[in-house]
């Protein structure tokens, strides 16, 4: 996929694309998975999207005449397009431009994010998102800049600004034994999210390693090599602390 105007609102760099997604929103997804991102991940499954120059050129064109194949799938099971990543709001007006034209032809929109780029340039992709998956890594600023290399902040200031919007928002929480699951942090997670007016429910995700191999591809040290799934046990108990405050999890 090329373009030789390389517009940003009408070309960007993506890495991939699944065109009948179950887990990245409502009903069947075609998803854009972005190229670029700033965080570090310790759990990263697609380390492969870090570099911004990586990936390939797409234009919104030929992707929305793409998606425009895939509408009857999505129309009947409540689904849409998904655009995840990487970080999508590296690219926002790229992001934006397609989540308009779908929104065009009546498809619902879902943006996956950390929250964690520049806020004054992302603010307009919202402006066409019917609904944001916003990552939380962490809620202690130790734990989170453990595990993405960052600073929590960007994505606190990202979810207080949902909620302003009242913007339908699902939270994702990566349980990590090991890393993530110290019952004080998840209580944090679950006060901050419990003040937000606009979260539907938060999802948890139990850590896996089905990424390994891409690091280990890339020549990247995998620093949960030896970091296991979390037991059914951990996760209930997890989602057993979200519902206390009164959060639906799952």
């Amino acid at each position: 996929m090329t373009d030789s105007t390389q517009n940003p609102t009408h070309t960007g760099r993506i890495h991939s694309i699944e065109t009948c997604g179950t887990v990245d929103g409502p009903g069947i997804r075609f998803v854009i998975f972005t190229q670029g991102c700033r965080l570090r991940c310790q759990y990263c499954h697609n380390p492969d999207t870090r570099d911004l120059g990586g990936g390939k050129l797409a234009t919104i064109d030929e992707l929305i005449g793409e998606i425009e194949r895939y509408r009857v799938y999505m129309r009947a099971s409540g689904g849409g397009v998904t655009i995840s990543g990487g970080e999508p709001l590296l690219q926002p007006e790229f992001v934006r431009e397609i989540f308009r034209r779908c929104q065009a032809l009546g498809i619902h929109t879902t943006l996956d994010t950390s929250g964690f780029p520049d806020f004054k340039r992302s603010q307009p992709v919202l402006d066409h998102t019917d609904l944001v998956l916003l990552d939380i890594k962490s809620f202690d600023a130790h734990t989170y800049h453990r595990v993405t290399g960052v600073s929590i902040e960007p994505t606190l200031h990202f979810a207080n600004y949902l909620s302003k919007l009242n913007k339908p928002t699902w939270v994702r929480f990566v349980l990590v034994p090991g890393l993530t699951d110290e019952p004080a942090n998840i209580a944090g997670v679950a006060q901050f999210v419990a003040k937000l007016q606009s979260v539907k429910k938060v999802e948890i995700l139990p850590f896996h390693q089905m990424g390994k191999y891409k690091w280990q591809a890339m020549g990247y040290h995998y620093p949960l090599e030896e970091t296991p799934t979390p037991t059914p046990t951990q996760v209930q108990q997890t989602i057993d602390i979200f519902a206390s405050h009164g959060l639906k999890a799952s």
